[in-house]
């Protein structure tokens, strides 16, 4: 963020129902209120059946197209271990990536045609070395009530690579965004995930 003319690429992936669109769209709200030029893109796999979920997100000064050409990614998040191993490819060889430590079996392993790949964790640091953070939102937001939580555990977590930004204006984005109601819930696993980091 530090170049005036940098665009920077924030790629996201998940699983349908594990709020991967809420993620995206509250990284919308901060990055524009903070005066950046924001674009993204959606894809739904079978997203209602646990399919694949990606958004691209990308913001600068001025972001002339939402997508993301693969190994260009500057940070991956990734909402469960599959997701993130899937893509791998679109992270820059210096690229940040954080993903949820949660495993959701694809009806080809539950229905033994494939196995789940081993140590996902040792995949990623054998090609990213230390800059993999592996956290357990589903575990923090389950302390919290609420695991359904868990994505802004995450992006809390991501929240921390833009020390520039206040908390407020990611609490602000929580709030505009979330019904009053799950206001608490939410700011708490926001600063779980600032914690974990």
């Amino acid at each position: 963020m530090k170049d005036d003319n940098k665009v920077t690429n924030i790629f996201l992936s998940g699983v349908g129902g594990q709020g991967t669109i809420l993620a995206s769209n509250i990284l919308a709200e901060v990055f524009l209120k903070a005066g950046y030029d924001v674009k993204k893109a959606e894809v739904h796999g079978m997203a209602q059946r646990g399919g694949d979920v990606t958004t691209h997100f990308r913001f600068g000064k001025e972001v002339d197209s939402p997508l993301i050409k693969e190994g260009d990614a500057d940070y991956l998040i990734s909402f469960e271990f599959l997701e993130a191993v899937r893509y791998l490819n679109w992270v820059k060889p210096e690229g940040k990536i954080i993903i949820n430590k949660q495993e959701i079996l694809p009806p080809a392993v539950s229905l033994g045609q494939m196995e789940y790949p081993g140590d996902v964790e040792m995949i990623f640091k054998k090609h990213f070395k230390d800059n993999v953070w592996v956290i357990d939102g589903q575990g923090l937001a389950r302390k919290l009530g609420n695991i359904q939580a868990a994505n802004v555990v995450i992006v809390g977590a991501f929240s921390v690579f833009f020390p520039e930004l206040k908390e407020e204006q990611w609490l602000d984005a929580i709030k505009t965004l979330l019904a009053p109601k799950l206001h608490e819930l939410n700011i708490k696993a926001f600063f779980e995930g600032r914690k974990a980091l």
